[in-house]
């Protein structure tokens, strides 16, 4: 049973009502009423104080009925907005999304350099642009994410970021010390996994996301919820031994798996065996339409090795949906099938498997859904928006290390 003062039975009938709200789109106090259990009285007290916090507007629906026309209620979605930020290794990604998820403008700028200081001027020069752009709305940027490909603590510290070289950096206290916001800083597999729930798989709740490019990473939703284990390093699952004694990882061990499933990988012995160093994903489209023998037998050792970790996977957390997180998989038609060929045991267990519809851009979209969440302290967020509304991000070669 919950309890608390009337403050804080406010709080959370507030939050209640404005996810009702951005579920339904648009919808009348009647039915706020019928939805929530809540009473009248306090719809129309909540309802008010929405209003003149302009985070909800009011319109009439058209109808063709006898009577006075309903008023609807719905988000203000220009009331503030998002901004998710993919910090990779070659480049880094800014998604703008107004208060309902929708990109209105997405920005990619190259990265020449592994250098701290130099990455966080970038970061804050165009973090103040977009503050300048956003400062004529009700309540400016919302919030920021920062999604980065590699290890942060529980309290958004980064802790190791391979690529880079980064050890125990500060980004959140650097960034705030300069543009007077302090971004939420996560692990990009964890936004990725967040993306999918909030736009693709509302009623999901426990789901996981395996990104497959320059390493191996696993967003994990338990509950509908972010599953970031004790100091916030769950999800390493790139690191999981799959062939003992085998190829040396930067981690210290031998045979783990994204030496066998990333991207990076598979880009690196692709271009040892075809004798190209500048292989893209054009390429090996290419490649897979013609049919080319070699590309035949790295996708079949591939897909081979992708299947063992993710019959591990799927026997720990025995989820409910599996989300692949790569472009290669979405190159390759039968990729699925070919997996599920190999995921045979009669222990393993999930309801489904597939391809993530959205690529490289599932980072920032989920740093955006994110930012929305928080500013609006809401328990759960469910957008929709329409795939050709995705903003496409460049995919570049993984880099392998």
């Amino acid at each position: 049973m919950v309890t608390g003062d009337a403050a804080y039975i406010k709080k959370i009938n507030r939050s209640f009502l404005i996810s009702k709200i951005i579920e339904h789109g648009l919808v009348s106090r009647a039915e706020l009423s019928k939805i929530t259990g809540l009473n009248k009285a306090t719809i129309s007290v909540q309802v008010a104080d929405l209003l003149n916090e302009e985070l909800i507007v009011e319109t009439q629906q058209e109808h063709n009925n006898l009577g006075r026309r309903p008023i609807m209620l719905s988000l203000n979605r220009k009331a503030g907005f998002a901004l998710g930020i993919d910090l990779d290794y070659k480049q880094i990604t800014f998604t703008l999304s107004d208060l309902l998820g929708f990109p209105l403008s997405s920005e990619t700028i190259s990265l020449n350099t592994s250098d701290y200081e130099n990455v966080l001027e970038l970061l804050v020069e165009n973090i103040q642009s977009f503050q300048e752009k956003c400062s004529n709305s009700q309540y400016g940027i919302v919030g920021i994410v920062i999604g980065i490909h590699g290890i942060v603590t529980e309290d958004e510290i980064i802790h190791f970021v391979p690529q880079h070289n980064w050890h125990n950096k500060n980004l959140k206290l650097d960034i705030k010390a300069k543009t007077g916001i302090a971004p939420h800083i996560k692990n990009n597999a964890n936004l990725c996994a967040f993306a999918e729930q909030v736009y693709n798989h509302h009623e999901s709740e426990n789901l996981l996301c395996v990104s497959l490019y320059s390493g191996i990473g696993l967003g994990i939703m338990i509950n509908g919820e972010l599953y970031e284990g004790y100091h916030g390093y769950a999800g390493e699952m790139g690191h999981m031994i799959i062939v003992p004694n085998g190829k040396p990882c930067n981690c210290g061990n031998k045979g783990c798996w994204e030496q066998y499933a990333s991207e990076s990988i598979f880009f690196k012995q692709l271009s040892e065996k075809q004798n190209k160093t500048d292989i893209t994903y054009l390429d090996i489209q290419n490649w897979i339409n013609d049919p080319d023998a070699i590309i035949s037998q790295e996708m079949n050792d591939y897909i081979e090795y992708l299947s063992i970790g993710l019959n591990n996977i799927i026997n720990l957390y025995n989820p409910e949906t599996i989300v692949l997180n790569s472009e290669l998989l979405k190159m390759h038609p039968e990729s699925i099938n070919e997996i599920k060929a190999r995921l045979t045991s009669s222990v393993s267990h999930f309801e489904e498997l597939l391809v993530s519809e959205f690529g490289k851009e599932a980072c920032v979209m989920g740093a955006c859904s994110l930012a929305i969440k928080n500013f609006l302290e809401i328990p759960e967020l469910k957008l929709n928006i329409e795939e050709e509304d995705i903003p496409k991000i460049a995919v570049d070669v993984p880099t392998w290390r």
